[in-house]
C-alpha cells in the first residue's frame, strides 16, 4: 500500500490526537486565553500599538454614541478659529459651561487614546495613539488655559474646543467603524457556529425524547436527528442509515451514505433518513470548534506588513513631534503665541496616521472573508506576503493531484465470445467476497453501470496474483498482467495498474485501475508555471504510477519519497536559497510542511492541520491552491498601495500643516487636517473594500 494515502475520509477524526495537538501547543477554544507557539513567538511584541490592535480599550461605537452629543454642543457653543458659524451661538459663561463638558468629553471618550499610548510607550513604540493622545492634550490644554487667561485679564484669548471636539469625535468614529471592518473578519467563525443547531433532541433510557441545548450535550447521550437535520455533536451512528452532507465542513459535495459505526460530524446536514447517534465529542473538542480556533489564530497573528506600518507609525509620531515642535518655535518668533500654537496642533492633528493604522487590518479583513469563500483558511497571514515570492512548490500526490481513491479507467475486450457488460459482470463476480480496494472498485464500477455481478460456484485467493472462480465448467482467473507473463496489445492509460481477466488460460478481458486525477489539478500546474512557481510532484508512489501522473501533468516528480526524503527534499530547495510552498494531505507531509516557507494542508481536520500546516485548503480541491496564489498576490499589492498612501499622505501633509507654504499664503487649520485625514481613510478602506478574486472557473 503506497505511504502517500493518508487518509480516506474526513469525516473520521482522530481527536485524541488532535486534543494532545492543543495540549502541547497551548492551544484552547476560540475565546481563549492562550496562544500557540508562534504567537509566543510574537509575545514580546505587543501590537497594541497602533490603530488595528486597540479594541481592548473599549468599545468604541459606544463611546461615540456617548461623547456625540458632548461634543455637537462643545461645537455648537465653541466659535471655529473665533469666527462664530451660522450654527454657533454664545451667552454669558458659555465658554466656561464648554470648559467643564470638554473636561468631561476628555476623561471619557480620550480615555482609550490615552490607554493605548500608554501601552505604546511601554512597548518603547509610540505611534497612532501617541499621535491623537498629543493632539486632543494640546488643544484642550491650551483651550483651559485660554478660558482661565481671559477671565483673569479681561482680554479675550482664542481656544480651541470647536477643533479639540470636533478631531476627538472623528477619531471615535474612525476607531468604531475600522472595529466594524475588522470584526467583519470574523464572519466565517460565525458562520460555522451556525451550522450547529441551538438545540438537540436526547434519547432517554426510556425512548422518550427530551430537547436539550446542544451546550448541554455530554460525551456518551444518544441523540436523534431527524431528516433535513443538521447534526447537532460530532458522534457514531448507533441505529439508522441516512445520506449526510458534510461539504460545508469538508468539501465533499457529494452526500455520503452513513450507517451504524460510521462517525458524523456536528454541522453536517441530515439527509432522507432519521439517525440515532451517540456523541463524541462536544464544545471546545468538536470539528467545528478546531476550525474556529484555526481562523481565531489566524486574525491574531500579526503579518509582516503590520510591523512595517507599526514601525512608520513610530517615524511619523517622531517626525511630527519635531516638525511640530520647529514650527511652534518659528510661528512664535514671526508670529505670535495662539499662531504658533494653531499651526502646532494642525502638525500634530494631520500627523494622525489614521489611515496608516487602517491600511492593514482593512485589507486583512477583506482577505480573510474572500479566503474563506474559497475554502482557504490562511492560519499564518505571513504565508500570503511570502507566497508571491515563491519559487518551487512541492505537491503530494495521493489525495492532493489525485482523488485518492481507485477507479475503473478502462475495460478492454480481447475476442467476441463477450461484450463489454459480460466481461464487467464476470469482473465484479469474480471480486464479490474481496474487501480490497481495487476489488471494491470495480464492484462499484458495475453498479454504477447497472450490471448485475456474474454468479461463481467458488472463489479462491491465488496468492500474489490475484483471484480464481469457477462457474460450471469454466474456470476465471483475475491476475495481474506479471502473473499472466503474456504480452497484451492494448492501450494502457498512463500510471494505470492492470488486471487481466482469463478463461482457460486465455485471456479474455482486461481492467485497467488507477487513481484519478483531480479535475482542477491541470488548471492548477498551468497556474504556477504563470506565475514563474515551478511545480514538483514528490510522492510515495512507485515509478510508474508517479511517471504516469507527472506526464499528464506535464511536470517534474519525485517517486517513492518517505515523509524524510520530501523532507530532505524541501530542505535542499532552501539551501540553495529559493522559496518553497509544500502542499500535503496528511500527518506524513507534516514535517515537510513545517520545513517549507508556507505549508498548505489538503483538508481540515487533522494533525497537521492544526500542527503544521499555514494554510488550509478545507475543500480538498487543487484549484484552491490557485486561489490562494491570486489571493497572496491581491493581498500584498493592497498592503503595499494602503500603506504607500497611509504613510506618503502623511509624510507630505506634516510640513503642509507646520505652515511651509504660508509664506505663499496657503496653510492647514486643524480641522481641514482632520478632515484630509478622513479622506485618506476612506480611501484606504475603499480600496481595500475592492480587493476581490476572479470568478472560479468550475467548468
Amino acid at each position: 500500500m503506497n505511504n502517500d494515502n493518508r487518509y480516506s475520509s474526513h469525516s473520521h477524526h482522530n481527536y485524541d490526537d488532535m486534543d494532545n495537538l492543543k495540549h502541547e501547543h497551548g492551544i484552547t477554544d476560540v475565546h481563549g486565553d492562550h496562544k500557540d507557539q508562534h504567537q509566543v513567538h510574537h509575545a514580546g511584541h505587543d501590537h497594541s500599538g497602533h490603530c488595528g490592535h486597540n479594541h481592548h480599550h473599549g468599545n468604541f461605537k459606544e463611546l461615540f454614541l456617548k461623547s456625540l452629543p458632548l461634543g455637537i454642543i462643545i461645537m455648537l457653543l465653541s466659535p471655529m478659529f473665533g469666527f462664530e458659524l451660522p450654527f454657533q451661538f454664545t451667552f454669558p459663561y458659555s465658554d466656561i459651561v464648554v470648559a467643564i463638558l470638554s473636561t468631561i468629553l476628555i476623561i471619557y471618550g480620550g480615555r482609550p487614546f490615552y490607554q493605548g499610548a500608554v501601552d505604546e510607550f511601554k512597548q518603547k513604540e509610540p505611534g497612532m495613539m501617541a499621535l491623537v493622545s498629543l493632539g486632543i492634550s494640546v488643544s484642550y490644554l491650551y483651550s483651559i488655559y485660554a478660558v482661565i487667561i481671559t477671565y483673569v485679564t479681561g482680554e479675550h484669548v482664542m481656544d480651541f474646543f470647536f477643533e479639540f471636539a470636533s478631531l476627538l469625535l472623528i477619531m471615535l468614529l474612525g476607531h468604531w467603524i475600522e472595529m466594524k471592518a475588522i470584526g467583519e473578519a470574523g464572519d466565517a467563525q460565525t458562520a460555522l457556529a451556525k451550522l450547529v443547531p441551538k438545540d438537540a433532541h436526547v434519547v432517554l433510557e426510556d425512548d422518550s425524547i427530551e430537547t436539550r441545548p446542544v451546550a448541554d450535550l455530554q460525551v456518551g447521550d444518544l441523540i436523534r436527528v431527524q431528516a433535513g437535520e443538521n447534526v447537532p455533536a460530532d458522534g457514531t451512528i448507533e441505529r439508522g442509515e441516512s445520506r449526510v452532507n458534510e461539504a460545508l465542513l469538508t468539501g465533499e459535495s457529494k452526500a455520503v451514505k452513513k450507517g451504524p459505526g460510521d462517525e458524523v460530524i456536528g454541522g453536517s446536514t441530515n439527509g432522507e433518513g432519521v439517525l440515532y447517534i451517540k456523541v463524541n465529542e462536544t464544545g471546545d473538542q468538536s470539528f467545528i470548534s478546531q476550525v474556529q480556533n484555526l481562523i481565531s489564530q489566524a486574525q491574531s497573528q500579526p503579518s509582516r506588513a503590520e510591523n512595517i506600518a507599526q514601525k512608520v507609525a513610530g517615524w511619523l509620531f517622531y517626525i511630527a513631534v519635531i516638525v511640530a515642535l520647529i514650527a511652534f518655535v518659528v510661528w512664535m518668533v514671526i508670529g505670535d503665541i495662539p499662531t504658533a500654537v494653531i499651526f502646532t496642533i494642525t502638525t500634530l492633528v494631520i500627523a494622525c496616521p489614521h489611515a496608516l493604522g487602517l491600511a492593514i487590518p482593512l485589507v486583512t479583513a477583506r482577505s480573510t472573508s474572500l479566503g474563506a469563500s474559497r475554502g482557504l483558511l490562511v492560519k499564518d497571514r505571513q504565508a500570503l506576503e511570502i507566497a508571491p515570492d515563491a519559487d518551487v512548490m512541492i505537491l503530494d500526490k495521493t489525495g492532493t493531484l489525485t482523488t485518492g481513491e481507485f477507479k475503473v479507467l478502462d475495460i478492454e475486450l480481447f475476442n467476441n465470445k463477450y461484450n463489454k457488460e459480460e466481461i464487467i459482470a464476470l469482473l465484479a463476480g469474480i471480486e464479490g467476497g474481496s474487501s480490497h480496494p481495487i476489488a471494491q472498485s470495480i464492484i462499484s464500477f458495475a453498479k454504477q453501470q447497472g450490471i448485475r455481478p456474474a454468479s461463481f460456484d467458488s472463489i479462491d485467493v491465488i496468492s500474489g496474483a490475484g483471484v480464481e472462480g469457477k462457474a460450471g465448467e469454466h474456470r476465471y482467473q483475475l491476475i495481474s498482467q506479471k502473473a499472466y507473463g503474456r504480452n497484451l496489445v492494448m492501450d494502457i492509460p498512463k500510471g494505470a495498474t492492470l488486471s487481466v481477466l482469463v478463461e482457460n488460460d486465455d485471456a479474455i478481458g482486461a481492467v485497467a485501475l488507477g487513481d484519478e486525477l483531480k479535475p482542477t489539478s491541470k488548471e492548477l500546474i498551468k497556474a504556477l508555471k504563470k506565475n514563474n512557481i515551478q511545480p514538483i510532484m514528490a510522492t510515495g508512489d512507485n515509478e510508474k504510477a508517479a511517471q504516469g501522473a507527472a506526464e499528464d501533468l506535464g511536470i517534474e516528480y519525485r517517486s517513492n519519497q518517505s515523509p524524510q526524503d520530501k523532507y530532505e527534499l524541501v530542505k535542499t530547495l532552501k539551501d540553495e536559497g529559493k522559496k518553497v510552498i509544500m502542499v500535503g494531505d496528511g500527518v506524513n507531509d507534516a514535517p515537510s510542511l513545517a520545513l517549507a516557507d508556507v505549508g498548505i494542508a489538503v483538508g481540515a481536520g487533522t494533525q497537521v492541520a492544526l500542527d503544521s500546516a499555514d494554510v488550509i485548503l478545507t475543500q480538498s480541491d487543487p484549484g484552491d491552491i490557485e486561489s490562494f496564489i491570486e489571493l497572496a498576490h491581491k493581498t500584498t499589492r493592497k498592503m503595499k498601495q494602503n500603506l504607500f498612501w497611509g504613510a506618503g499622505y502623511n509624510f507630505i501633509a506634516i510640513p503642509l500643516a507646520a505652515g511651509i507654504l504660508a509664506p505663499i499664503g496657503i496653510t492647514f487649520s486643524p480641522a481641514l487636517g482632520a478632515i484630509l485625514m478622513s479622506v485618506s481613510t476612506v480611501i484606504v478602506a475603499i480600496n481595500a473594500i475592492l480587493l476581490n478574486l476572479d470568478p472560479k472557473n468550475n467548468g
